[in-house]
């Protein structure tokens, strides 16, 4: 068997063609740009906790794909609002 020939040419940049980021318009542009990092913060924070489940009930949440956590936060919600 021959060996896989790549069907695409690598796409090579020369690092000289690159702009110098410490010119004085690449400096005032990086300097002027807000800094965000991660998630915004929510105004109401949740707490981490662990709790004990039995097999079936956490099998239902999860068998309907991600977010079964949000989904049990949003059924307990529920419960509350109704008792």
């Amino acid at each position: 068997m021959s060996p896989n020939k790549s069907s695409t040419v690598p796409a090579w940049v020369d690092p000289d063609d690159a702009p110098d980021l410490s010119a004085p318009e690449w400096v005032a542009k990086l300097a002027a740009a807000p800094v965000r990092r991660g998630r915004p913060r929510a105004a109401t924070r949740k707490v981490s906790t662990t709790i004990r489940l039995d097999a079936d009930v956490l099998a239902a949440f999860r068998e309907k794909g991600e977010g079964w956590q949000t989904r049990v936060n949003a059924a307990l919600r529920d419960w509350l609002k109704h008792h």
